[in-house]
């Protein structure tokens, strides 16, 4: 006679309900984080291509930086209002054409093109000393955000796993802002604006999500624990 228990071995044939549940979730949120930073593979490209624009044109007639300038605004002109069409968030468009107009307003003013680049060296070098002070002091900003956005406050101080996951989440992105302005700031130096433009674009939003699909796995785990501890209070 087997002694084997049937209803044992059916459930070690069977996926654990709960896990498969948690992938399930995990997936929904991995896809939605790209509509919800910048509307989908679409908003990727609209974020870029007055860029690539710019200095396309300003390689075809390096002589009239005007009409590189006028480009490219025309551009991020066109894609807002294509993007209030579509019904995108008002934030995505208003920040996608202030990005571009803050960048010609820059390079008009100076009447150098490499400075269409400037306004993004100057926030990859305040965001990243932020965060790489932040760690300095031991209040990494991604604890600061789990504190309040679960309303737990400072209590991610107290367990070091915690302190931890929050100090490697803020130095993913600390990485990514001096990582970009490494790159970019001697290209801009030497007056690359070709090289810069591409590197811009690759350098931007696709590194942004991978710095947030890397920093979303970190403090997942964190974020759920502090919510339980929080409910059994």
């Amino acid at each position: 006679m087997n002694g084997s228990d049937p209803t044992q071995s059916e459930s070690q044939s069977q996926p654990e309900k709960g896990s498969e549940h948690e992938s399930v979730q995990d997936i929904r949120a991995e896809r939605l984080m790209l509509d919800r930073a910048i509307g989908g593979w679409r908003g990727l490209f609209d974020s870029g291509a007055p860029t690539l624009v710019f200095v396309i044109v300003y390689l075809i007639t390096p002589d009239n930086l005007q009409i590189a300038l006028w480009s490219a605004l025309a551009l991020g002109a066109a894609i807002a209002i294509v993007r209030v069409i579509r019904k995108d968030s008002l934030q995505q468009v208003i920040a996608g054409l202030a990005g571009v107009a803050i960048a010609a307003a820059f390079s008009a003013w100076t009447g150098r093109a490499e400075n269409f680049f400037l306004p993004g060296l100057l926030t990859n070098a305040a965001y990243g000393s932020a965060f790489l002070i932040s760690i300095l002091v031991r209040w990494p900003l991604f604890g600061v955000f789990l504190g309040f956005f679960t309303g737990t406050g400072t209590k991610w101080r107290a367990v070091t796993e915690y302190r931890r996951a929050a100090a490697a989440a803020t130095w993913i992105w600390a990485g990514m802002f001096f990582f970009r302005l490494g790159v970019q700031l001697p290209l801009y130096l030497g007056g690359a604006i070709g090289a810069l433009g591409v590197m811009k674009v690759v350098m931007g939003w696709p590194l942004f999500l991978a710095s947030a699909y890397f920093t979303y796995r970190l403090l997942q785990p964190v974020h759920n624990k502090l919510e339980a501890s929080k409910s059994e209070e």
